[in-house]
């Protein structure tokens, strides 16, 4: 196997164990890039810093549900969605996949850096809208031509007035 996936989904229990998520994880991102010389791609259910192996930089990934809940609720919320289908997760799982550069997997990513959420969540949101509205399952008529677009301008962004 050229690079296998390793993936250590257990999550901690309690907060100790968040703040060295080693004591919980069936294998760290250190141990998988070290016993794959490098060839790993690495996702935990905990947070793991980056790594070096030989001089390169890892970035081990967090697999949860911070990357698909949001964009898969936002979908249902601007459909106006009365039900959610299996095919609805099957859209946000491929809209998440799409995201996924070869740059990220260069540095052993299996998904786009967390820290880009928003951005990240739009085209997820719109994939299970889509699906919605082609499932007969949405109630926010008529259907946005540009879901995506619509999708952004349906995100809250939150701007706090100076009061200085």
């Amino acid at each position: 196997m050229q690079r296998p996936l390793i993936m250590a989904l257990s999550n901690p229990t309690s907060q100790a164990e968040c703040t060295n998520p080693t004591s919980q994880a069936e294998c760290t991102a250190e141990q998988a890039y070290t016993w794959t010389e490098g060839r790993a791609i690495y996702s935990s259910g905990s947070p793991f810093d980056p790594c070096q192996y030989n001089g390169k930089s890892f970035i081990p990934g967090q697999a949860n549900n911070a990357y698909i809940f949001p964009g898969l609720g936002f979908g249902l919320v601007i459909s106006g969605a009365i039900r959610v289908h299996d095919e609805m997760l099957l859209a946000a799982s491929e809209a998440l996949a799409s995201q996924v550069m070869q740059e990220h997997y260069d540095k052993g990513m299996i998904y786009p850096p967390l820290a880009n959420i928003r951005k990240i969540s739009a085209p997820i949101a719109a994939n299970v809208a889509a699906k919605a509205y082609e499932l007969g399952l949405a109630t926010r008529l008529p259907r946005p031509t540009d879901m995506v677009k619509y999708a952004e301008s349906c995100m809250y962004t939150p701007n706090y007035r100076s009061y200085r």
